[in-house]
């Protein structure tokens, strides 16, 4: 059964407004009013200790992401770098992952296990079925249920993906070392990203590093209706911590970026007593591509280099950020052929996928442009560095302030055309995919990379 049909089973009674359905928030509060601290890079960023940064994000789209994603970081696993720079793989100096839905999945997994995750995540999920601890059907039981707050409660996922996945895994363990890892949810309050880091936990005053993993992945993935909203709790009125000036800022800027007022004012909701429970579903609903929390940490920014620090400012050289988006385009609508329809799921799918697409295009092309011009600033904050300066942040001899690139992509189905772009774009968003299924998009996921102009000239200039 597709996702979309519990849609259809909600806008059949859209009058009702019974709520019952609800899910006891996991997160607890700081043991002290002291302990919450000012954070600069807005959740975490990347400890760099080469020349290098890579950043990769995983996009929505179920089984068929989580796949996708997979394949992506074969390729990574099959590149070698250059004796030059310490050799090994590249997938062995990946910075930085943020995992939307579906993404978060391998995202999350990756940032627990590192390269040792291409061992057993076929076996662990791919080929498991996690619809079978989920109600899936559509009957009367389940439309009381979806029309009170969400047909699974959020338990059942997280409780599937923490037996076979995660095994009891905190935010402790997968902030330990590199790559950081960002899962990403929607706050349907205040219509903007949830990023599970120690920005959003800092204003809830909330302990981040005691959240199980599994929670926040459940999070990510849980599509409105099918699931019931994932609760968060704010202790705001136990901290004295002001939040960092920069959100202070962006409220009272009223032409500050759009996207980075409306989230600084839900950081300011979490403190200020307002928010008493943030609801949390699937992170598609406002960015599919898991961009934002990027895009966001760098319009925050005080200083050029930020969210690096200055000793990884001088020393980074290149930089790659990719998306890997397993989204579908048009495939099978025999209604476009015909004057009558769309109608039902198919009306409800159409919906949906038009909403989705029209804002992650959007979100790209802003990450683009952001990205663009933190390239410039950053060169011109380094050649603008005083010889002292330079010295103290390490800075060696015949160091070229200009010696820095910016390499921006994104990997997606339409690298492919005839049957196979067919049979991709063919396949379902759900939990459950058939073992063929999952081969065509692990090797397509593998080779969109390999063959992706923007990786190879990555690797060339490397």
């Amino acid at each position: 059964m597709r996702w979309y049909s519990v849609f259809v089973v909600a806008i059949l009674s859209a009058a009702a407004g019974c709520g019952g359905v609800h899910n006891t928030p996991q997160n607890v509060p700081l043991a002290g009013a002291g302990l919450v601290s000012a954070d600069p890079n807005a959740g975490g960023s990347p400890v760099l200790d080469d020349d290098l940064l890579i950043a990769l994000s995983f996009s929505g789209g179920g089984m068929r992401a989580a796949a996708f994603s997979y394949g992506a970081l074969q390729a990574f696993d099959e590149t070698p770098v250059p004796a030059r720079i310490g050799g090994g793989p590249l997938i062995d100096r990946i910075d930085f992952v943020s995992g939307v839905s579906g993404g978060s999945i391998p995202a999350a997994y990756f940032g627990l296990k590192k390269r040792a995750m291409l061992a057993d995540f076929r076996e662990n999920f791919l080929l498991q079925n996690p619809e079978e601890a989920l109600s899936t059907q559509v009957n009367l039981a389940n439309l009381g249920r979806g029309l009170s707050g969400g047909v699974n409660e959020d338990k059942r996922l997280s409780g599937w993906l923490n037996d076979h996945l995660f095994k009891g895994a905190t935010f402790r363990e997968l902030r330990e070392s590199r790559p950081r890892i960002w899962i990403n949810a929607s706050d349907i309050y205040n219509r903007t990203p949830f990023v599970f880091g120690q920005t959003a936990f800092n204003a809830l005053c909330s302990d981040l590093n005691s959240f199980p993993v599994a929670d926040a992945v459940a999070a990510s993935s849980a599509v409105p209706v099918a699931f019931a909203p994932v609760v968060i709790e704010s202790y705001g009125e136990k901290c004295t911590t002001p939040l960092p000036a920069k959100v202070e800022r962006a409220i009272r800027d009223r032409n500050a970026n759009p996207m980075l007022r409306s989230f600084a004012q839900a950081i300011a909701h979490y403190r200020d007593g307002t928010m008493k429970y943030v609801k949390l579903l699937d992170g598609g609903l406002v960015d599919n591509y898991g961009l934002s929390g990027f895009t966001i940490a760098r319009l925050a920014a005080d200083r050029p280099y930020e969210p690096m620090t200055p000793h990884e400012a001088v020393k980074i050289r290149r930089a790659m950020f990719l998306l890997v988006d397993a989204g579908r385009g048009p495939s099978g609508k025999n209604w476009v052929a015909q004057l009558e329809g769309p109608v039902g799921a198919e009306l409800v799918a159409a919906t949906t996928d038009t909403a989705l697409d029209a804002s992650v295009r959007a979100s790209y092309t802003a990450f683009q442009q952001v990205t663009n011009e933190w390239q410039r600033q950053l060169i011109g904050w380094r050649c603008s560095l005083p010889p002292a300066e330079r010295k103290r942040l390490g800075v060696k001899p015949g160091w070229n302030c200009r010696d820095l690139k910016f390499f921006v992509g994104r990997v997606d189905f339409g690298q492919f055309s005839g049957e196979r772009a067919t049979a991709l774009n063919a396949v379902p968003t759900r939990f459950r995919l058939p073992p063929e299924q999952i081969e065509l998009l692990t090797q397509a996921g593998r080779e969109a990379v390999r063959i992706s102009p923007t990786y190879r000239a990555f690797v060339g200039s490397l």
